[in-house]
């Protein structure tokens, strides 16, 4: 600035020629110009405009003309602002503003702009005001800056409550319709799930349904829209539109005279959706330019929207989802209602014949069919326990039922029900405490509801307590009664309590006598105690026992009026507390008969488990080992078996795994869901047993289809049967398998037995082999130096040939009698000092081959629990291997380390040799099999698969990776122990 100063002819300004200028302007002209501070001079009657380096960026493209210029022709747009304040100091009194909000002509159109500044007078020679010192800073960005915040700040607030897309949409408008100064208008479209069509839904600045502002746009549409919606749909990036005026004719909006002369089309794809879900079309301030500040508020706006979006389809998604899962709830509980009430009919037309043939008297039944009957009695009475509180539980959630209430002693009824459990609380080993006193008042209950809170606490008590007592206890508690029911059983974990009252929720891995049950009766409890509006709660500890509370108020004001005393409509659904007795007591290890009959002869071995034998006709039979938690399946199978085979049935898993390891089975038929140990438990302990891995094993199973077959079969199980199973499936079945079993093992015998011979043919063979090689060897040695002067070159360089073909083939000999002794030697386990070892058969290899440098790298402490001569043979081959391969390497490495895993302790040994390709490695560990040339490097083949058996029989695994001139790694484990 201080060379145009220089050069301009001020002569023709007001000021006059430069050497006229008065001391104070020279000075004062200086001061201006030496500072990098934006400052301005306005000097004399006319208000002469001079400014430094500082200041010209502020005069945009003003400048260099307005140097010299009028001050106030030159900043007139602004005058409605800075005016009073420079009048002010014209007269004497400096004037400081801060922030000043002001619109400035100096890029060709009025720019809204943010300015602190002063304007201080300049004394001249005399004494008289000769001009202003005007300092300014120019704060636009700031300004700007904090507005937009605000703008995105709010956004946020408020879209963020948004519970749908188009409320997301409404909120967004609403709160930047006050940000006008940048949005001047906003239009906010909703893109349908097909990405074919954007409807408006939410806008501001603008009328909707102009040709600016349509409220539906086809995006499949050949013809162009007013905006390229469906471009941006296509390419999920943002779009800047200019020329506003030629697309659309001039905009009329806020705030501002002149029309937006910009726009931007901003896509709203939320996170996991592939298009966007909308796109909103923001104006541009006529009176900003479009910069980085002002484009990455734009970025950040449809970042806000997108969250407000996002959180509007989550809450609309999850409603649609809760609908969804409503209606899917209202249609289960009809479909139960429907199929309960139809098998209601076909199940009185089973029990009606059923009991009439059990009570003849005239012709009585014999004992094996009476059991039969009976069995198939008690079954059907629990099928019809089952559909009740299924039917009375749609009932409940349908709305339809009614109760009816009547003033009760509530103690005497309580105690009347608990004693029925007596029975079989006795025959548990379990006592039963009843302490029921007399209640000051009488309660108003439903009798029958009442009836099946009771029983099903009590059945649940009974499920879950093996020792210890049940204790009914009711009291008295001001404003009503609470009735407990503690027991002293397995207890629930903390986790599930919160759960515990939700339909068919079941506590994973609970100890119980039985795994039947349809998960309904605690979520029917607590239905049935709301409609009397009283709680239900639960404390426990876990290994000590559960108390379930039920609290009920007095009096009957409480109580719906119109159900006080008025006919019951549940009497077609009471439950029958014989029939919650009958099945608690065939969750006993020893259920009672009916008629005092056996199905079968049995022997009792254990608590829970029988022993069904048929006469031997020709030899001993085949052992069968039964397991399933229902004891009418375990006699009913028993039945069915027993002629042919000798059948012992247990009552869970674990009960089943003992008698397995005791004595192992021909055959396993198992229940998938047992107390305690499951069938795919039972499964999982067997085949990691090794006297019992090979064992058949057969699942039975309630749950149908291909996913439960595929999964069974999956699992490792030999065979899946559905319940329902007809008996001549079973027997067929059972009878394949011991088949496929005996087939088996007679194989594994021949194999056994011809592997034993190959051995021995083998070893008898390389010994044979290894005398004569000795001879040849020997004679062509001696024949070599005695007539080594005498002989040409040619019978010499056979000689030698003769001799390295005989110690390759002794070399191979050796080898095949370390694979025999390594098949045949008996394995002893104890602690092996691996890195010791390795380390000791390095310093070998260092011997014989002085001149090798090779950097190992050994693991230190790498211990194992196997056999150390095994062991031995196999690090020996393996860093063998890894010295013979690095030969050709400037820089060889081998490292020895290990790694743990799932499986335990993984070793390794690795080096940067010649590697090998992976296409081949199926063939690393087969006798004779060899990846590189004989005369690149020496070997027989046969080491790896000697590593391989030891690795093998100590029940680990080995295997390798490799990569052509970048080294090899062999990794094995050497099984559970380590």
């Amino acid at each position: 600035m201080g060379a145009l100063v220089r050069s301009m002819d001020w002569a023709k300004t007001p000021l006059g020629d430069i050497s006229r200028w008065p001391q104070s302007l020279r000075t004062t002209v200086s001061l201006c110009l030496a500072s990098n501070f934006p400052i301005s001079l306005a000097w004399g009657p006319k208000h002469v405009q001079i400014y430094n380096d500082g200041y010209w960026p502020i005069c945009g493209a003003k400048h260099p003309h307005s140097v010299g210029q009028d001050f106030s022709e030159c900043w007139a747009s602004a005058w409605p602002v800075i005016g009073e304040a420079f009048e002010r100091a014209l007269a004497g009194q400096t004037s400081y503003l801060e922030n000043q909000r002001m619109f400035l002509d100096r890029n060709g159109y009025l720019e809204e702009t943010f300015f602190t500044f002063s304007f201080s007078p300049i004394q001249d020679e005399t004494g008289k005001v000769g001009g202003l010192f005007h300092p300014v800073t120019e704060t636009t960005s700031k300004m700007l800056a904090e507005r937009r915040t605000r703008a995105l700040r709010d956004l946020a607030a408020r879209a963020g409550k948004a519970r749908s897309l188009e409320e997301a949409f409404t909120l967004a408008a609403q709160s930047l319709s006050e940000s006008d100064l940048d949005l001047p208008f906003l239009l906010c479209y909703a893109v349908d799930d097909r990405g074919r069509e954007a409807r408006l839904v939410a806008g501001n600045g603008l009328a909707a349904g102009t040709g600016a502002s349509p409220r539906v746009v086809d995006l499949a549409a050949p013809q162009e829209a007013p905006w390229p919606l469906a471009e941006v749909v296509r390419s999920r990036q943002p779009r800047q539109i200019d020329d506003l005026n030629a697309r659309l004719g001039p905009l009329s909006c806020a705030p501002y005279p002149e029309p937006p002369k910009t726009a931007m089309a901003l896509p709203i794809t939320p996170p996991g959706h592939e298009r966007p879900l909308g796109i909103i079309v923001a104006g541009v301030s006529s009176r900003l330019p479009l910069n980085d500040a002002y484009r990455a508020f734009y970025d950040l706006l449809a970042a806000g929207v997108t969250t407000a979006v996002a959180i509007g389809r989550a809450y609309e998604d999850e409603r649609k989802r809760a609908e969804a899962l409503a209606e899917i709830d209202r249609a289960k509980t009809a479909f139960f209602s429907n199929v309960s009430h139809e098998f209601r009919t076909p199940l009185t037309l089973i029990l009606g014949p059923l009991e009439d043939e059990l009570a003849e008297h005239e012709s009585p039944l014999a004992p094996s069919r009476r059991e039969r009957l009976d069995a198939a009695h008690r079954n059907a009475l629990r099928l019809l326990k089952l559909v009740n509180s299924l039917l009375d539980f749609s009932r409940i959630e349908a709305g339809r039922v009614q109760a009816s209430f009547e003033a009760t002693d509530l103690a005497a009824y309580t105690a009347e029900l608990a004693g029925v459990f007596r029975s079989a609380v006795d025959k548990a080993g379990l006592s039963l405490v009843v302490d029921c006193p007399a209640m000051p008042e009488p309660l108003y209950i439903d009798r029958e509801m009442w009836e099946k809170i009771v029983l099903n606490l009590l059945s649940n008590a009974f499920k879950h307590t093996f020792e210890g007592s049940i204790t009914v206890r009711l009291r008295w508690c001001g404003d009503g009664a609470e009735l407990e029911v503690a027991d002293t059983g397995v207890g629930i974990p903390e986790g599930e309590r919160a759960r515990l009252f939700e339909r068919f929720h079941r506590v994973k891995g609970a100890k119980s006598r039985s795994h039947e049950g349809t998960g309904i009766g605690l979520a029917l409890i607590k239905e049935l105690v709301g409609l009397h509006r009283g709680t239900v709660r639960v404390e426990s500890r876990e290994g000590a026992g559960s108390t379930f509370i039920v609290a009920i108020k007095n009096g009957s004001a409480h109580l719906p009026q119109g159900q006080i005393g008025m006919e019951r409509t549940l009497s077609s659904s009471a439950a029958r507390a014989a029939a919650y007795v009958e099945e608690a007591l065939h969750w006993l290890p020893d259920p009672p008969s009916a008629s005092g009959a056996a199905l079968v002869p049995a022997v009792a071995e254990e608590p829970g488990s029988t022993v069904t034998t048929a006469a031997a006709a020709g030899g001993p039979r085949s052992r069968i080992l039964l397991a399933d938690d229902n004891a009418d399946m375990r006699k009913y199978v028993q039945r069915l078996l027993g002629d042919k085979y000798a059948v012992r049935a247990v009552p869970d898993g674990v009960a089943a795994l003992a008698a397995a390891r005791e004595e192992p089975p021909d055959l396993v038929l198992s229940d998938v869901m047992m107390p305690g140990l499951d069938g795919f438990g039972l499964l999982q302990e067997l085949r990691k047993d090794e006297r019992t891995r090979t064992v058949p094993v057969i699942l039975l199973s309630a749950r149908a289809g291909e996913e439960a077959t595929v999964e069974g079969l999956g699992a490792g199980a030999d065979d899946y049967v559905v319940k329902p199973f007809s008996a001549r499936e079973l027997l067929a079945r059972v009878r394949t398998h011991l088949q496929i079993a005996q087939m088996r093992r007679a194989w594994a015998i021949e194999l056994e037995q011809a592997n034993k011979e190959l051995e021995a043919f083998s070893y008898s063979v390389s010994h044979d082999l290894r005398a004569p090689l000795r001879w040849i060897d020997g004679f062509s040695q001696g024949l070599m130096e005695e007539c080594a002067g005498t002989l040409g070159a040619g019978p010499q360089d056979k000689l030698r040939r003769i001799r390295a073909g005989v110690q390759h083939m002794s070399a191979l000999i050796e080898g095949l009698l370390k694979l025999s002794r390594v098949t045949r030697t008996e394995l002893t386990r104890q602690r092996v000092d691996l890195s010791g070892m390795v380390r000791e058969l390095a310093s070998e290899l260092r011997r014989r081959d002085a001149e090798r440098t090779l950097s190992l790298h050994i693991q230190e402490g790498l211990v194992a629990q196997g056999d150390p001569l095994l062991l031995r043979i196999v690090l020996e081959n393996l860093l063998q291997n890894a010295w013979k391969f690095t030969r050709k390497k400037t820089e060889a490495t081998i490292e020895f380390n290990t790694s743990r895993t799932d499986e335990g302790s993984v070793y390794c040994l690795r080096d940067n040799g010649a590697g090998f390709d992976m296409a081949y490695v199926d063939k690393l560990f087969s006798p004779f099999r060899r990846l590189h040339a004989a005369t690149d490097f020496e070997g027989t083949g046969i080491g790896l698969a000697t590593v391989a058996r030891v690795i093998r029989r100590h029940g680990g695994r080995i295997w390798a990776e490799g990569k052509v001139n970048q080294g090899a790694a062999f990794y094995f484990t050497l099984g559970s122990n380590n």
